[in-house]
Order: C-alpha cells, then sequence, then structure tokens
C-alpha cells in the first residue's frame, strides 16, 4: 500500500467516523421524542457542505472524496430527517430546509449553466467548498470565548473534538500529496480549531470534576 492509498483510508475511516458522532443525537433523539437541546443547522450546513465536495469529487473524478461525502450526506439526511419528526419547530425547521435546498439549487445552476468545464468551473467549486468548510471550522470560536470565561467544558464534544483533529490532519496530507489547495487550505483549520479544544478540555476538566468533563453528541 502507497502513500496516497494510506492517506486515501485514513481520510475515509476519519471522516466517516466524525460523521458518524450524530448518531448518538439521532439515539437521544428517538429515546427522548424529542429534538430538544439538539442543533439543526449544523446537521443542514454539513449536508450543503458534503453536497458541495461531492460535486468537487466528481469534477475531480476523485474517489475517496466522492465516497466520503455520499456517506455523510446521506447520513445528515438521515439526521435532518429525525430532527423533522421529533422538533416542535417543524415550520422554522421546514422553512430552513427549503432555504437550504433554494441555495444549493440555484449554486447548482450556475456551476453548471454560467461556467464552462474544465478548470475554471473546478477552481470556482473548490473555492466556495473551501470557504463553507473553514467557516464550518472557524465557528465554533465564539463557543470557545464562552468556554474560557466560564470555565465549563460540558458543551464541547470530547469524541467530536479528537475525530475533527484526525480528519482535518488526514485532509490536509491527502491534498498536499494532490498539491491540491482547495483540499488542504480549507481542513488546516480544523486541526488548530481542534487543538483549542483539546487543550480546553486539559485545562478545564478539573473544574467539573463533579460532572461529566465533555458532553455527547
Amino acid at each position: 500500500m502507497d502513500v496516497m492509498q494510506l492517506l486515501s483510508w485514513a481520510c475515509i475511516v476519519f471522516t466517516v467516523g466524525m460523521f458518524s458522532t450524530g448518531l448518538t443525537d439521532l439515539k437521544k433523539m428517538r429515546e427522548t421524542k424529542s429534538a430538544d437541546n439538539i442543533q439543526f443547522l449544523p446537521f443542514l450546513f454539513t449536508c450543503l457542505n458534503n453536497l458541495g465536495w461531492l460535486y468537487y469529487g466528481l469534477l475531480k473524478k476523485d474517489k475517496t472524496i466522492v465516497f466520503v461525502n455520499v456517506i455523510g450526506a446521506l447520513l445528515q439526511i438521515l439526521y435532518i430527517i429525525a430532527y423533522l419528526h421529533y422538533t416542535t419547530q417543524r415550520r422554522l425547521v421546514t422553512s430552513q430546509t427549503v432555504a437550504a435546498g433554494t441555495v444549493l439549487a440555484c449554486g447548482w445552476f450556475y456551476f453548471t449553466t454560467f461556467l464552462p468545464e474544465g478548470d475554471s468551473q473546478l477552481s470556482q467549486l473548490g473555492l466556495t467548498c473551501s470557504v463553507i468548510t473553514v467557516s464550518m471550522y472557524l465557528s465554533p470560536l465564539t463557543d470557545l470565548v464562552q468556554i474560557v470565561r466560564s470555565r465549563d467544558v460540558q458543551r464541547l464534544s470530547f469524541p467530536l473534538s479528537v475525530a475533527t483533529f484526525f480528519t482535518s490532519t488526514s485532509w490536509v496530507l491527502y491534498g498536499l500529496q494532490l498539491h491540491d489547495q482547495y483540499i488542504w487550505v480549507p481542513n488546516t483549520p480544523g486541526i488548530f480549531t481542534s487543538l483549542i479544544r483539546l487543550y480546553l478540555f486539559w485545562r478545564f476538566a478539573a473544574v467539573n470534576q463533579s460532572s461529566p468533563a465533555y458532553r455527547s453528541m
């Protein structure tokens, strides 16, 4: 097994593992028959991100990117359906889902109609997916500030932090091997934000000895 095959398998295993952390939320919703205290937008944005990268993988003819994001999109769709079933805010969640679907359809129409096939289409799609991925990795920073102030890490997920670190690292190395900046650049922030979260667990775990050191996803 050469380096590329090893990195490909690492990306698949770690990324699918990261997407699977949502199964804990799914189990919680089924047991409690409620979606209370579970955030919906991360499922929706991750699904959009998966579908964008799936299209990128198809254009690039990269089986690793395609496979990972097919699995990711299917899991996110499962989480979204479950959330719609159990939430008491069905109208709001439905409108958010429809809005996301509209944005996705408009994006697909733009990339397939107004951009010529080839490097230009691939580059603009890669840039768009990169921006979305970076924003997803950086979005928890506001929560991290609050955690530092409160010295309470219960709102963080330790398994997700570990999974994100290994996932980001594997994709950075994979992107570097392919010389694809649209893969390694957007995943670099994921390494740093994961390390920050792991440091916070180490720093403030003792403060929360009377309660669990992390919350489950």
